[in-house]
């Protein structure tokens, strides 16, 4: 294992790995190909990671595709390290919201029909609330123009949720990103679980009556307040729907339920680490990953985003525009806590400065190298087969010793839920693919060297692929 051993002043001693050790780690990635990289951290466990859950109340805009991003690496992530995962949705289609898409819906299918409407501030203002009226004019002609209120707008918020949530569906699709579970808050009102879970609390001693409302003693586990579970007039909040679907992720027997959430939500986590408390269930049975504001930019100049006006910039727009690779890779350049700056200019841009272009080039390039190697017959018959003794020169054993990271790298990303670390190792590990490939000649006089080189290149390549498809980003041949 050492090549030498050093005393180096007192209390330190320098350890020397033997060269060959890095060399032999080649053979290990050119057997693992594809599995190179995944581990057994996880042992199975099973991880339900919850992620996007944006109201089917309108388009997903780039702050939701951010999350996506980061909810489906960490599922990605995480299944590489071990743990058994279910992607899921949380459709929140059930309360204010909905009756608020449906009262939209409903006021501009009567303004088509040539009704004066005033259009209420608190109802949904963007173009595609006309676009789902237009679409129910076609639908049922005038049939609902008179209609009371109370018959009209359930039918209204039933249709335009679905017209939305297929969009959203789509959206998502077309990012790459597929659930396994797309689950109705319905139906936990439906099914009675919603009344189930705020019984057992109550029997537990941990929900209260006060002034006619019931409350969830939170402060109990370390919130700033007790929360409201159903209002004076007895109406549910959000937490009596959280409680319940809570419950229901345990009792589908996840060892961790994992939240992807926006950060406005931070102030929520001590409830929900109080549900869970409250279940019995250990609070790191719960993990919340908080992802910060994408600050939208071109050639660095600030574009403006407006939701109060129904003026947003929609991922679909951004997916269009710099196309599926460039914009996962750059939702997932930072920590998922931390703002980002995103330029549509750099992501469409291809150069080096481009991050995503940068990786995908040095992938390209090699898969290049071997067309002309295959093209001249110098591709070894048998890798395993080749000395790797002549691979001395300080690039050459810089990138060995970092493509051996690279397992380490994706079981940290896992269990610290942190994508972004794949995006860093992957740019360090093109740079120094490209270092390498500008002072040495691959193919060249010396057959021997050259077969040791074209395997190196074989372990960077295939290392760049399993970490760009880790992140859901292509590892594209020819560029």
């Amino acid at each position: 294992l050492f090549e030498k051993v050093e005393i180096a002043g007192p209390g330190f001693i320098n350890f020397f790995i033997n060269k060959d050790v890095w060399r032999d780690s080649l053979k290990s990635i050119l057997a693992e190909g594809d599995h190179y990289g995944k581990g057994s951290a996880g042992n199975g466990k099973k991880v339900q990671v919850e992620f996007v859950s944006a109201n089917p109340t309108g388009p997903l805009h780039i702050g939701h595709g951010r999350g996506a991003a980061t909810g489906d690496a960490v599922a990605s992530l995480l299944s590489a390290a071990g743990f058994e995962v279910v992607r899921e949705y949380y459709i929140n289609d059930a309360g204010n919201q909905m009756d608020t898409l449906g009262r939209s819906v409903y006021l501009r299918y009567c303004e088509l029909l040539g009704k004066t409407i005033e259009f209420p501030e608190n109802c949904y203002q963007g173009d595609y609330i006309k676009d789902i009226a237009r679409d129910l004019v076609t639908k049922f002609g005038s049939r609902y123009l008179d209609a009371p209120d109370q018959d009209a707008i359930p039918v209204f918020a039933k249709i335009g949720g679905d017209i939305i949530l297929d969009g959203i569906k789509n959206d998502l699709a077309d990012f790459g990103v597929v659930h396994d579970t797309w689950f109705s808050e319905q139906t936990l009102f439906d099914a009675g679980k919603v009344a189930e879970g705020i019984t057992l609390m109550r029997e537990r001693g941990h929900i209260y009556e006060e002034e006619g409302a019931l409350w969830f003693r939170t402060t109990d586990f370390g919130d700033d307040k007790d929360r409201v579970v159903v209002r004076g007039n007895g109406v549910t909040t959000y937490f009596a729907s959280d409680i319940a679907y809570h419950r229901d992720k345990y009792e589908r027997g996840f060892d961790w339920a994992i939240n992807v959430w926006g950060a406005d939500h931070h102030g929520y986590v001590p409830r929900l680490k109080a549900i869970v408390q409250g279940l019995g269930r250990n609070p790191d049975d719960l993990k919340i990953i908080l992802v910060q504001l994408v600050s939208l930019l071109r050639d660095g100049v600030p574009v403006s985003m407006s939701t109060r006006s129904g003026e947003f910039v929609t991922l679909k727009e951004v997916v269009d525009e710099v196309g599926r690779d460039a914009a996962r890779f750059f939702f997932l350049m930072r920590r998922s806590d931390s703002q980002l700056d995103f330029d549509l200019e750099l992501a469409k841009r291809q150069s080096t400065e481009n991050p995503v272009f940068y990786v995908q080039y040095a992938h390209a390039r090699i898969c290049s190298i071997f067309e002309t190697a295959t093209e001249k017959g110098l591709v070894p018959e048998d890798f395993n087969a080749i000395s790797l003794a002549r691979l001395d020169a300080a690039e050459e054993l810089a990138l060995i010793k970092f493509l051996g990271k690279f397992p380490e790298t994706v079981e940290g990303g896992a269990l610290n839920f942190e994508p972004h670390r794949i995006t860093y190792y992957l740019q360090e590990l093109a740079g120094l693919f490209h270092g390498f490939y500008n002072r040495h000649r691959v193919i060249g006089e010396d057959p021997e060297l050259s077969a040791a080189r074209l395997l190196l290149l074989r372990c960077t390549a295939q290392t760049l692929k399993n970490g760009l498809l880790l992140l859901g980003v292509s590892a594209p041949e020819k560029m």
